[in-house]
């Protein structure tokens, strides 16, 4: 007699599994969340202080920061001349600003009628004057009328100690002079022209040099009558800082020759010595 197959019990716990490792699962991510929000009070602290204090300080300036700008050797930027008139601003007073604003205050009909302009920055500023106020047309002698009003500048500038280059401009018409071959020498003329009346106005001579750019620097379109009428200009450069590269002789001139004299014939090079060689000195 066959023997009958006992029937398997069938396992009705299974689900205990899978709630025991959703459990577990449950318990890690709790954990975990519980590591993640215990925060460390000093150091949030400091944290806290430091981002506050680095956004709250106050704007120390509204100017842009300059790049590349640096000096060039021989510029002196130990002493920054300051206003020596009895403006009332004081030692630590900004020249450029003071110069640019009595400018503008004496000649406010001026630039607003565009015969003069004055702008800058906080190297330099620029006083430029239409060639027509100072000059007639293809001549460096100045006008009748040019100079009270070099000399009104000349009065403005004279307290202070920055360097002035005065710039000469022409436009693109050939010369045909004598006295002035090219716009080169028309150009330098005039700008040497105005270096003597701003000396004769007072002007410290060793702050001022005249310089010719002659056609080559236009700042209009020559093609047309206006743009020529602003291309012929007198540019009056104000510098910030004292150039020190072409310093005044302030030495002894007698002893100075001694002392090279007593060298050359010490070293057998002593004057006429090379003629009597019958060798003829290097020019």
């Amino acid at each position: 007699m066959r023997r009958r197959r006992q029937e398997e019990h069938e396992n009705h716990e299974r689900w205990l599994v899978s709630y025991a490792d959703f459990i577990t699962l449950l318990f890690a991510f709790f954990v975990v969340m519980y590591s993640i929000s215990s925060v460390n009070e000093g150091k949030y602290k400091v944290l806290s202080d430091t981002l506050v204090g680095a956004f709250n300080q106050p704007q120390r300036t509204i100017d842009p920061i300059q790049v590349g700008n640096n000096v060039p050797r021989g510029i002196d930027t130990s002493e920054q001349p300051g206003t020596a008139g009895n403006d009332g601003q004081g030692e630590g007073a900004d020249a450029l600003e003071s110069i640019a604003d009595a400018m503008r205050s004496a000649f406010g009909d001026m630039i607003s009628a565009g015969d003069l302009e004055v702008r800058g920055n906080e190297l330099w500023i620029e006083i430029e004057l239409n060639s027509g106020l100072l000059f007639p047309s293809g001549d460096a002698l100045p006008l009748d009328a040019a100079f009270p009003l070099i000399e009104r500048i000349a009065k403005i500038l004279a307290p202070y100690e920055n360097p002035i280059h005065v710039e000469g401009f022409t436009d693109n018409i050939p010369m045909r002079s004598r006295a002035y071959p090219t716009n080169w020498e028309l150009s330098a003329a005039r700008a040497a022209s105005v270096v003597r009346m701003l000396d004769n106005g007072g002007v410290d001579a060793g702050r001022l040099a005249a310089v010719g750019y002659g056609q080559y620097r236009p700042v209009a379109d020559n093609t047309t009558a206006a743009g020529r009428r602003a291309n012929r200009r007198v540019v009056l450069l104000v510098s910030r800082f004292t150039d020190k590269r072409h310093e005044a002789f302030a030495g002894n001139a007698a002893t100075e020759v001694d002392s090279m004299r007593e060298a050359r014939i010490e070293s057998g090079a002593a004057p006429g010595a090379g003629s009597a060689s019958g060798t003829t000195p290097a020019l």
